[in-house]
């Protein structure tokens, strides 16, 4: 009875922790864990009229019939070279903002800039991609404008293999790289204020401050923040891609979530559309797993 009795001395204490909580764990509870229950349709020939438990089982048929699919190696090469794409590229740039932000000294500014370059991320990919074909399209193009305006010959980069996916990395840059470096900059702020006076004091100027204090200071954030962005790895905004996507591009823009979309919701085919979900979240979990475990032998302490 006492165990209990502290239990609820606690929730009184901290309800107002608890009630700030409740959105959060609702929001998880609903949009993430509920649905995976419908997992169930991967094994199934799923109908809607007959419900989850009244369908066929058909075991891994679906499984088969994805891995089988002449078009499975063409969508796991786009989803992976996107993925990688955005790995290499994008993953450094709200390390490199922050590292500069931190070291402006003039409040003002800071703020200012802090401000221009979070603003991106409430933009909508509709928007974004609408922008995109306005500086881009070969007709009446900004970007083709000042190409012939020069002397250059117009680029068709909205209809071109080639360029699909700078673009999409690119996009994805401008949009979600100044709102990934609130976590940095809030790490960076623990950084222990004495080393660098320290450092100052030993001869340390600017550039080795920031090698040898600043980075090693938020190395666990960054660590666990790759580990979580491996759970996110084979995902590619499906609005931003099925916005770009046209006939000119479909060899390396078609991917998994599209893909999907096509069968899942067009076609009306739920239980294979299931599977094709299911094997990205095992990809998902087996790279979490494997980056965890990564960074516990970095010495890192890792998600778990």
């Amino acid at each position: 009875m006492t165990y209990y009795s502290s239990i609820m001395r606690d929730l009184l204490r901290d309800r107002w922790l608890y009630i700030m909580l409740a959105p959060g764990i609702l929001f998880f509870a609903i949009f993430k864990y509920l649905p995976m229950a419908g997992l169930v349709m991967a094994f199934q020939n799923y109908k809607p009229h007959l419900g989850l438990w009244g369908s066929e089982w058909v075991g891994l048929d679906h499984f088969v019939r994805f891995f089988s699919d002449p078009q499975f190696i063409g969508l796991f090469s786009n989803t992976l070279m996107l993925a990688v794409y955005n790995l290499i590229f994008f993953f450094p740039i709200p390390i490199v903002l922050a590292l500069l932000l931190n070291e402006v000294r003039i409040e003002l500014f800071k703020r200012t800039v802090q401000t221009l370059i979070y603003v991106p991320h409430f933009v909508s990919w509709v928007v974004i991609v609408g922008i995109s074909y306005m500086f881009l399209t070969t007709e009446k193009g900004l970007i083709n404008d000042l190409l012939v305006y020069f002397g250059a010959e117009k680029i068709p980069f909205l209809m071109s293999s080639e360029w699909f996916r700078p673009l999409i990395t690119g996009q994805t840059i401008w949009k979600e790289a100044g709102w990934s470096t609130i976590i940095y900059l809030a790490a960076l702020s623990g950084v222990d204020t004495q080393q660098y006076e320290a450092a100052r004091i030993d001869g340390a100027n600017r550039w080795r401050q920031m090698w040898h204090i600043t980075l090693p200071g938020i190395r666990s954030t960054i660590a666990i923040l790759l580990i979580l962005k491996m759970g996110e790895f084979l995902d590619t905004s499906f609005e931003q891609v099925f916005l770009m996507l046209n006939t000119m591009n479909r060899d390396v823009g078609e991917v998994f979530d599209t893909y999907v979309y096509v069968k899942g919701l067009t076609q009306a085919q739920y239980s294979y559309s299931a599977a094709v979900g299911m094997f990205k979240s095992v990809i998902a979990f087996i790279l979490v797993v494997g980056a965890n475990w990564l960074a516990k032998k970095a010495g890192e302490e890792g998600v778990y």
